[in-house]
This record gives structure tokens, C-alpha cells and sequence, in this order.
């Protein structure tokens, strides 16, 4: 019996590509560990205890999410670092609601302008941030390529978020009546909503004209960070005794003998697998 070659091991990745790949895979762990301990923070006499729950609760549905998809679905350092951001921005309209944010305060009385516009900043946010997210999901799990459609694609996307949004705070105000004022943070303003959403969209117009570049650098560094994971696991799932493209060498060794065959014939019946050879006819002619 022929004893066949072990299996190749995986190709080794050069020490700074190691490097850069440990770094980009702690730094998530860190925000999260920094962003729990700053959510804790936000939830200490905060100023209305509902009002904080509603404000953060999408912090409790994308946590879950990105923990579960951290090692099959890793994302740029970039987006792991707006996402970390957008929360912060999350967490403090809740501590304080977002109509008595001080940094808005602040804003308003330099700029001498009639209310707090703290929660123009968060709705910016709300489409800049998944604006990235959605791009980075379009570009390595869709055949969209980078240009015209992608950027508008994007765009819709944070649009149609923003509207979902608005969805959600007017059930809110329909369920909690005066109660969700806090939330709903309009101050007297009766196109709240269109600006919310026009805010939306332009974030997610000025994320990707801003971060596109920086973005693409660290997607191109992540995806080839990742083949050299999935080759690793790849070959460690391979069977003992199997090298890609040959045949066990206990087939081989179990096959008839192919006398009578020419050299042509018994060469292409020692490459065929061993239920086609078995079917092959009997002067030695190589299967069809």
C-alpha cells in the first residue's frame, strides 16, 4: 500500500500581517468593554430612567449582533470605531434626554439659535454611521462594485433606516402620549421629522465622500486577513492522507489491474475515480 503525502500546511502570513490582524481583533473587545462601562455610567441618575431605555435601546440590539458575528464576519477597525461613537452619542441623549443635552446648550447659546440641537447631531449620526456599515456589507457580500450605485444605494438604505426611526417614535407617541415627549425630543419644532430624516440622508452622503478611501484601505486589509483564517481552518478540517486534487493512495491500490490496456488508457483509468473505473470496459478503454 502507498502511503500518500500529508497534507500541505497552511501558508504562513508574514509577522506584521500577524501583528495587524491580533491588534484589529482586540480592538473590538476594548470598545466594548469601554462602551459597557460608559452605558453603566449613562443609566446613573439619569434624567428620565424611561426615556434612557428608549434612547438606548438600539445599543442593546446591535451588541448581541456584532458579538455573534465578530469572528466569521469581522468588520473594519473603522466601523467597529463609529459604531463605538454613535453610542457614546446614544448614551448621553439618554442620560440627560436630548432636548437638555449642555454640549447642545452650548452650541445653542454660541450660535444664538432657538433650541437644542443636540438631537440634529444624533440623526447625522444615524446616517453616517450605518451609512459605512451598509457600504462595507454591499462590497463584501453583493456584487455591487464601488461607483454611482453604490453611493446611492447606501444613501437609500440610511434613508429608509431614519424613516423606520420615525416609525418608531410615533408609535411611541401614540402609545406613551405626553409621556414620550423626552423622546420624542421635538421642541415645538413641527417638521422635526422631515429635518430628522434630511439629517439622516446627509450624513450618509458626507460619510461615504469623506471616509471612502480610509475605508476601502482597511476592507482591502480585513479581506485578506480573513483568506488567510479560512485557509488555516480549511486545511485544518482537511482528512489525514487526502492533498488537494489526488486521490487517496487506497484507491489506488484497490483497483484492478489494467492489463491489456495501452499506456494512454491504463493513465486515464488511474486518474478516474474508482467507481468510474470500475464501470470501465473490459479491453481497457477509458470510461466516457
Amino acid at each position: 500500500m502507498t502511503v500518500s503525502d500529508p497534507a500541505p500546511a497552511a501558508p504562513a502570513a508574514p509577522a506584521s500581517s500577524r501583528a495587524a490582524a491580533a491588534t484589529s481583533r482586540r480592538e473590538p473587545l476594548v470598545l466594548l468593554v469601554v462602551g459597557l462601562l460608559a452605558l453603566a455610567l449613562s443609566r446613573v441618575d439619569a434624567y428620565e430612567p424611561a426615556t434612557w431605555w428608549m434612547e438606548v435601546f438600539p445599543i442593546f440590539l446591535a451588541v448581541p449582533v456584532l458579538l455573534l458575528t465578530w469572528r466569521r464576519f469581522p468588520l473594519t477597525p473603522l466601523a467597529y470605531r463609529l459604531i463605538f461613537v454613535h453610542a457614546l452619542i446614544l448614551m448621553l441623549g439618554g442620560h440627560y434626554t436630548y432636548a437638555r443635552v449642555p454640549l447642545g446648550f452650548w452650541v445653542q447659546h454660541a450660535l444664538d439659535l432657538s433650541r437644542n440641537h443636540y438631537d440634529r447631531l444624533g440623526h447625522f449620526a444615524q446616517g453616517f454611521v450605518p451609512a459605512l456599515l451598509a457600504r462595507e456589507v454591499f462590497l463584501r457580500r453583493t456584487p455591487l462594485q464601488r461607483g454611482g450605485w453604490l453611493f446611492f444605494l447606501v444613501c437609500c438604505f440610511a434613508l429608509a433606516l431614519s424613516a423606520c426611526y420615525e416609525f418608531v417614535e410615533w408609535w411611541a407617541a401614540v402609545l406613551g402620549g405626553s409621556k414620550a415627549d423626552a423622546f420624542l425630543g421635538t421642541q415645538g419644532d413641527p417638521w422635526d421629522t422631515q429635518w430628522d430624516m434630511l439629517l439622516a440622508l446627509l450624513g450618509a452622503a458626507t460619510g461615504q465622500l469623506l471616509l471612502a478611501r480610509p475605508h476601502d484601505r482597511q476592507l482591502a486589509r480585513v479581506q485578506e486577513q480573513q483568506q488567510v483564517v479560512d485557509v488555516g481552518r480549511s486545511v485544518a478540517r482537511r482528512p489525514a492522507g487526502l492533498t488537494p486534487g489526488c486521490i487517496p493512495s487506497r484507491d489506488r491500490a484497490d483497483r484492478p489491474p489494467t492489463t491489456g490496456a495501452s499506456p494512454a488508457a491504463a493513465a486515464a483509468r488511474e486518474a478516474a475515480p474508482p467507481a468510474a473505473a470500475e464501470r470501465a470496459d473490459g479491453d481497457g478503454s477509458p470510461p466516457s
